[in-house]
């Protein structure tokens, strides 16, 4: 039998630093998908793990109301309860002052928090609906005679630090739970609320906020329908199990990530943080709106200038690497009747982005993720997200699309959906 020996080079060949490093992140790359499995890696981006924002209100709500109101027996206590907090609300409106009666009938609703009814007492933490039509009036006239701008659409991220932990949309969480339950009818900012299902665990991490890259955010904000982002930071620290429970949190806003303001709130026990976070994020709220009053909160202009010179170097670039015409082929273009270089038409613009109203069914929560992903893989579309939400009825979104409404209209019905145009507005179902 004859044994062959390997070739010089290759008895003497060792693998260097990098390529052992390589190796190793193989050997531990493959490991991980042996132990772990690819139905778990899978998993990463499914189960049902995102929280539907509630439906979008332009009515005014005040939350958080304390009142202890008594009565000759439980109903007329809890009825006496109920004009307090009303009288509350408005008072923490800045309304003007008016009778009980007329400020009961600008009410369209009373969100009980959290409620306890005795025989002769009622102790309770109540939420009050104003309609904003009836109310509306008032309160301009009473704050000078203007209405508060809006913002641009702002993406919303929620990170919470706890346990030693950052997420976002990794799991169902309590500070992802609070900013869906909110209420943004009456607030000036325009939040756009991810769902966190699908890819959004993905994109939006808690390092999402760190990135400076500008490409990048353009790409995540048009995929949301936003023009810039907000970043509410919630940090959770237990003081010992079963304890209170001491929440910091921030304000921060745009692409760099810039701070605007902090403050520390404590809660008794365990029970008693979702209700220390949702007064937290009318805090936030508030902040946010006071920075919106200042300018400051506005869309950040790097996140479009870059792609205009970047446009402006590419245009650029494909001119210089273009065949130039010779004359005679200049010469026969004119004897042909052509216009010549000097005298051709102006290139194209560019289509222009606009944003349209879509209304789709939503009967449950995939509709809503289908309708979504549908509406994202048409030509033209630069970004969709939800702007109202009604499960077992019919929701909205809000679509940013490069072309007239006709254009989105025939590009949604080359993706399958029976579109009906309305007015700067479209409805689509399969």
């Amino acid at each position: 039998m004859t044994v062959s020996a390997l070739p010089s080079p290759l008895r003497s060949y060792r693998p260097g630093l990098w390529a052992q490093l390589l190796i190793a992140l193989s050997l531990a790359l493959a490991l991980a998908l042996a132990v772990v499995g690819p139905a778990r890696l899978i998993a990463q981006i499914e189960g049902d793990r995102g929280i539907i924002p509630v439906a979008t209100s332009s009515d005014i709500q005040i939350g958080g109301i304390e009142v202890e109101t008594t009565g000759k027996d439980a109903n007329e206590a809890r009825m006496n309860g109920w004009k307090l907090a009303q009288r509350m609300g408005w008072q923490m409106l800045k309304g003007p002052s008016m009778p009980d009666g007329q400020i009961e009938s600008m009410v369209s609703a009373v969100v009980i928090e959290h409620e306890q009814i005795g025989p002769h007492r009622y102790v309770a933490r109540l939420g009050v609906v104003f309609d904003r039509e009836k109310a509306g009036q008032y309160l301009v006239s009473n704050q000078g005679g203007s209405a508060a701008a809006h913002s641009a659409p702002m993406l919303v991220i929620p990170v919470l630090y706890s346990g030693g932990t950052a997420q976002v949309f990794e799991v169902r969480g309590v500070w992802q739970q609070a900013w869906a339950s909110l209420r943004a009818g009456s607030s000036p900012i325009d939040y756009v609320r991810p769902t966190g299902s699908g890819g959004d665990s993905l994109i939006l991490t808690a390092g999402q906020p760190g990135r400076r890259s500008r490409l990048w955010w353009r790409t995540v904000l048009n995929q949301f329908g936003a023009s810039d982002v907000v970043s509410p930071v919630a940090r959770l620290e237990r003081q010992w199990p079963g304890g209170p429970v001491r929440g910091t949190f921030t304000a921060r806003y745009g692409p760099d990530n810039t701070y605007l303001d902090s403050f520390t709130l404590t809660a008794n026990d365990e029970a008693g943080v979702p209700a220390m976070l949702n007064q937290a994020i009318i805090r936030l709220d508030g902040i946010y709106s006071q920075a919106l009053a200042q300018g400051l909160l506005r869309p950040d202009p790097t996140l479009y200038s870059e792609q205009q010179s970047m446009d402006a170097a590419l245009n650029a670039l494909m001119a210089a690497t273009l065949p130039k015409a010779t004359a005679s082929d200049a010469a026969t273009a004119t004897a042909s009747g052509a216009p010549e270089a000097g005298a051709s038409e102006a290139p194209p613009r560019e289509a222009v982005v606009s944003s349209y109203t879509v209304q789709f069914a939503s009967p449950d929560a995939q509709a809503v993720d289908a309708a979504l992903s549908g509406v994202r893989g048409a030509a033209g579309v630069k970004g969709a997200a939800t702007s109202s939400i009604a499960i077992g009825g019919t929701s909205v979104m809000r679509v940013s699309y490069a072309g007239e409404l006709g254009e989105l209209a025939a590009a949604l019905r080359a993706r399958g959906f029976s579109v009906t145009v309305g007015s700067n507005s479209l409805s689509i179902r399969r």
